[in-house]
This record gives structure tokens, sequence and C-alpha cells, in this order.
């Protein structure tokens, strides 16, 4: 899952991101809502944390422009302001969720998950496909009740393809799901991984699309 990080406080940022990628995020981290602008009209966010008080431009300003473009992802907005008027404005101007510092870092991954799930338009927590489940929270895979070892980045290219079954993704889609700016993206990264899904979790579960990219047909 690709996620874009705008928050100017270093110590708090570099928590934020060290945390977010430890819970499977190719994490994106900006410091400035000029950048953060950029970053939404550039590059493709499954979500967004955002700061509310950044430098250029506040994070609320940035919320008007990426929503009057018509840019969808979902938000959560991070301040230090917890007047009932202040969540309602940050609301009302676009956000999806709204979290006050100091908060629990257990607490926010929580709520990035409840907003994936809504993207997604999905009730359940667990993601499933026939004896296949798949546990965001708990960054687990069974099969048959089993559970089954998967890599991070393993676990990353299944969830984001349970999350769009019957939909084909394309490898370059499948890539932003795992790297960040700053990662090196390894030529057959995604071929590599597909393989291990598959060998753990059987061939028909994903099929090439020839040219095209890979897809897990929705279950019968």
């Amino acid at each position: 899952m690709r996620l874009l990080l705008a928050e100017d406080d270093q110590n708090l940022g570099s928590g934020l991101h060290a945390g977010l990628t430890q819970a499977g995020y190719a994490v994106d981290w900006v410091r400035d809502g000029e950048t953060a602008e950029i970053a939404f009209k550039t590059e493709e966010y499954d979500v967004s944390v955002l700061d509310i008080g950044l430098p250029k431009l506040s994070g609320l300003e940035v919320l008007d422009h990426i929503r009057a473009s018509g840019t969808s992802v979902p938000v959560l907005v991070l301040t230090a302001r917890d007047t009932i008027n202040d969540k309602i404005i940050g609301l009302d101007r676009g956000a999806d969720d709204y979290m006050v510092k100091p908060f629990d870092l257990d607490e926010l991954n929580a709520r990035i998950r409840a907003l994936l799930r809504r993207k997604a338009d999905r009730t359940l927590p667990v993601l499933q496909h026939g004896s296949i489940e798949l546990d965001p929270a708990s960054h687990t895979v069974k099969k048959e009740g089993a559970v089954v070892d998967l890599s991070t980045r393993a676990f990353t290219v299944l969830q984001t393809l349970l999350e769009n079954q019957g939909r084909v993704l394309s490898r370059t889609r499948l890539e932003e799901s795992l790297y960040s700016w700053k990662d090196e993206v390894d030529s057959n990264a995604v071929e590599v991984h597909i393989h291990h899904i598959r060998k753990k979790l059987g061939n028909d579960l994903i099929r090439t699309i020839r040219g095209v990219g890979y897809i897990v047909d929705k279950a019968a």
C-alpha cells in the first residue's frame, strides 16, 4: 500500500515514517504543503496522513486543492487543535478522518485500515478468497486455517490484488504499492513476489494477463 505522509516536525515525521513502514506501507514523506500537493498530482496513493500545520501551504489548503481537482484518495488529518469546530472544518473540507496530537500509533494504523476498507467498499476487516484469508491488522495470511509465511512485500502484493479482486493490475501499479521514492526498484521484483505467493497459495490464485498485468478473479 502506497502512503503519503505530510508532516513537517522532524521527530514526529521520522517516528511515523518508521512505524508506518514497519506496518507494511511504502511511505513517501514530505515536509511542506507545496510538495504534498505536487506528490498528490504526480503519484497514485492508497491513503494519506496529512498534518494541518504545514509550511508553504497548510494541510487545509492542500485538501481544498486536491478535492477540487477530483483526487479521491482517503486522507487522515493530524492536528494539535482539538476543538469541535476545528474538526468540523477539516472534515467539511475533504478529510476522511481526524486525529489530534499526541496520538497512539496503533490507533493511527487502525484508522488507516478502516479508511482502506471504506475505499475498497468492504466492511469485514479480513480479506477472503476461497480458503485464503488475509488479515491486514495482524499481517497474517492463512490457507484452510493454517498460517502461511510471506515476506512483507509479497504480503503487500497479495493484499493489493485481493483488495482489487476482478480487476487487472499492471506491474507498474503493483510496484507503486511496494516502493516509496527512495527505494530502489528491482526490475523483476513483482514477478518474484508473485512466484512466491503462487508457491505458497497455489498457482491458480493469481492469473497473468500477458502484456497487461495480474488479476485475482472474484471468488465464485
